[in-house]
């Protein structure tokens, strides 16, 4: 079969599978399979931890006397993550010579998957100095396009592409950051396309309430900060999340100050699920002085109310309307038919990426509050 490709001037690869048993068990039969390909014309061999078997000692071993026996074979590794150790055996494998390494978006494949391309790229940079070409910036959006189209939502403590590897939680790391970075690794957010957040919530200190407030231009005196950082609390100790956007709601309710008039507001609207029918929205929305009405239909009842949205901003207005890049939904665990949905949208908008809270016993209703914040921000 080698040949016939090879004379068809096909480039021939061969994995050698199962090689991680065949050198813990017979490692001679995997020399007499080596030697009796040799002059093939394979550009090259595969060499596969098929079963995850591996670690990072053994791999070392094994790849180390491949290498030595075979020094003009190209070899690859391609690991496998049953024992969490696929990052770990791509060092390895690296440290006794290997020439090419298999790696997934995500670290997507079977079973528990195959070595994260992003955790390998920043392993390889910052450990042996490698220059893969690969641009860092955009691996966090090829994780997210691959997120959205296969459907498996990407771990938030996952390294380098997960939603909380970049967010501060306890303030003593926040309070780290304003002296100096003290809290800083090589793993700089800025590297992957990507900024510092600070958490909101049951550990929030002052320093992560002060780094929100300075993001969007608001100072507090030490008094309304202890009271603003007791509801933050207060709402964490609840399992609410709070967003940077919640921030300016909160402080309304807390120190008793009235919110500067919403620039948009919804006066009225109406959604209607049918079967057998579109799900459709009518609404009418006020922006500064001006009321526009707007009805649509749409593939869910939010999906109708964010199209007769844009309908009133792309068409009557002649506007960009953000693009929604994420949207999620939760519900305490053991919540009753009444309990209240939480939902938090994602938005991009003019290069900026932002997300806004909803909280409401009816989940369209929780989008709706949502959006309307969303609209108030770039309004």
């Amino acid at each position: 079969m080698i040949n016939i490709a090879t004379e068809k001037g096909v480039t021939v690869n061969v994995y050698l599978e199962d090689w991680s048993n065949g050198m813990k068990n017979s490692p001679d039969y995997v020399f007499q399979l080596m030697d009796g390909l040799q002059g093939c014309g394979i550009r090259r061999f595969m060499l596969p931890d098929t079963l995850g078997i591996l670690n990072p000692m053994q791999v070392q071993s094994f790849m180390g006397v491949m290498v030595q026996r075979y020094p003009d074979v190209h070899f690859d590794f391609h690991a496998h993550n049953d024992y969490d150790l696929a990052v770990s055996n791509v060092y390895a494998a690296v440290l006794a010579g290997a020439k090419g390494l298999h790696t997934t978006i995500n670290g997507l494949g079977e079973r528990a998957g195959n070595a994260p391309l992003a955790s390998v790229q920043a392993i390889l940079r910052d450990h042996f100095g490698a220059d893969t070409t690969i641009n860092e910036e955009r691996l966090n959006d090829a994780s997210r396009l691959v997120e959205s189209y296969s459907g498996i939502t990407i771990p938030a403590n996952k390294p380098i592409v997960g939603e909380n590897v970049f967010t501060q939680v306890a303030g003593v790391h926040a309070d780290g950051d304003n002296k100096n970075n003290l809290y800083c690794n090589e793993l700089l957010p800025e590297r992957f396309g990507r900024k510092r957040e600070y958490a909101l919530g049951k550990t929030s200190g002052k320093a992560n309430i002060r780094k929100n407030l300075e993001a969007l231009g608001l100072e507090l005196d030490d008094d309304a900060m202890r009271k603003v950082t007791a509801r933050i609390i207060e709402l964490g100790d609840k399992k609410e999340v709070v967003t940077q956007e919640d921030l300016p709601y909160i402080i309304s309710d807390v120190l008793k100050h009235s919110v500067e008039d919403a620039r948009v507001k919804l006066l009225s609207y109406c959604v209607t699920l049918s079967q057998g029918l579109k799900p459709m929205a009518s609404l009418k929305l006020c922006i500064g002085d001006q009321v526009y009405e707007q009805n649509a239909s749409g593939d869910g009842q939010y999906d109708a109310f964010v199209r007769a949205l844009r309908k009133i901003y792309k068409e009557t207005l002649q506007r960009k309307f953000p693009m929604l890049t994420n949207y999620a939904v939760s519900i305490p665990p053991g919540g009753r038919t009444d309990a209240f949905v939480q939902t938090i949208i994602t938005w991009e908008y003019e290069g900026k990426t932002f997300k806004t809270r909803g909280l409401d016993a009816d989940q369209t209703e929780a989008a709706i509050k949502a959006t309307i914040k969303m609209l108030n921000i770039i309004e």
